[in-house]
């Protein structure tokens, strides 16, 4: 991969102003299934909570369980349906058989749009030893596929420098490359095979930076908060069915924003046009 003479930390300071512009731009967590979740861009502020009844004059001293902090937010979520894959017989043969396939998985979604911003997922294939690291970029930034993409896994202290712009030692980070696999109207995937060093990374790590090169041969930037990484990929899978529910309705509240907005255009338009543009209403229809 070309990026000249620029370091991983360079880029993303000089183009992303600090890793915390993209994920700042306006995202909410939205969670999925019991602790799993999906981010996406906020359309608009949530609802306001339901007012809790007036507390008595003489209040109870607090719980330590109303004292105890919030919990830290959850940005991935574990997914894990069967399929089928070629396994190879001690024969030679490749065979298709049915196995479980789970995606340890992040998505952050343009809430204007419902395009994907950029995703990310470890898989793992039920009966073998190997994973692998995914990293799926939009495909509208112009992706240079020769390129491929840099990912570096950047541990807690430096991830809180990095989001605040600060400085901090490029020699803590190990970029790695990836390289295109797949290319769709969504975006373009790329992968690389995860060692024990790097999935250890990312359990204990605070953010995953992906850099992907543009057709102009300029680097574009992607942040990924690890939070919630490691509880994800340890635990259960998250409930299919709800996971999905929960990202149809969030398509469908995206679809009425949008005909909602057109439809004020439209209203707009009308009010601007001048009158003798405007077509007289339609005449009634005669009674027999």
């Amino acid at each position: 991969m070309n990026y000249g003479r620029q370091t991983t930390s360079r880029i993303v300071a000089r183009h992303g102003k600090g890793l915390g512009a993209k994920l700042a731009a306006g995202l909410v967590i939205v969670g999925i299934a019991a602790g799993s979740a999906m981010a996406q861009t906020q359309p608009k502020a949530p609802a306001a909570a339901p007012k809790a009844p007036a507390a008595p004059a003489a209040a109870a001293p607090a719980t330590a369980a109303a004292a105890a902090p919030a919990s830290p937010p959850i940005y991935w979520v574990k997914l894990c349906e069967k399929a089928q894959v070629p396994v190879p017989e001690k024969d030679g043969k490749v065979t298709a058989q049915e196995r479980n396939i789970c995606l340890t998985h992040h998505e952050r979604l343009d809430g204007n749009s419902g395009l994907v911003i950029v995703s990310a997922a470890l898989r793992q294939v039920e009966g073998s030893e190997k994973q692998h690291l995914m990293v799926m970029v939009p495909i509208a930034i112009g992706v240079a596929i020769p390129a491929g993409l840099r990912a570096a896994v950047y541990n807690k202290e430096v991830w809180a420098k990095a989001q605040k712009n600060e400085t901090y030692d490029e020699k803590q980070l190990k970029p790695v490359d990836l390289k295109y696999t797949l290319c769709h109207p969504t975006g373009c995937t790329a992968e690389i095979e995860a060692t024990k060093e790097m999935i250890d990374n990312l359990k204990s790590g605070g953010g995953l930076v992906i850099l992907a090169m543009n057709g102009q041969a300029q680097p574009v930037p992607f942040s990924i908060p690890l939070d919630g990484f490691a509880v994800a990929q340890a635990g259960a899978p998250a409930d299919a069915k709800a996971y999905g529910q929960q990202r149809e309705l969030f398509f469908n509240q995206l679809r009425a924003r949008q005909e909602e907005e057109y439809k004020k255009f439209l209203e707009q338009q009308q009010r601007l046009a001048p009158k003798e543009l405007v077509p007289p209403p339609a005449p009634a229809a005669k009674k027999p």
